[in-house]
């Protein structure tokens, strides 16, 4: 009898929300889509590097 392969209670857990909540694998795309897969401004971010403030190799604060 071929042993059933261990599953943690977080992963039951997931499987379980998806089953009972089919909309929410839509849901987690479009906030996906919102903050993550956007086009990137260059100059934007070449101010943004700019900006920064080089750091001292040994900061004690």
């Amino acid at each position: 009898m071929p042993k059933k392969p261990y599953e943690s209670d977080t992963t039951t857990f997931i499987k379980s929300l998806f089953v009972n909540k089919p909309e929410l694998r839509k849901q987690q795309l479009d906030a996906r889509s919102l903050w993550w897969d956007r086009e990137q401004d260059l100059k934007e971010q070449a101010e943004l590097d700019k900006s920064k403030i080089k750091k001292t190799p040994y900061e004690y604060y």
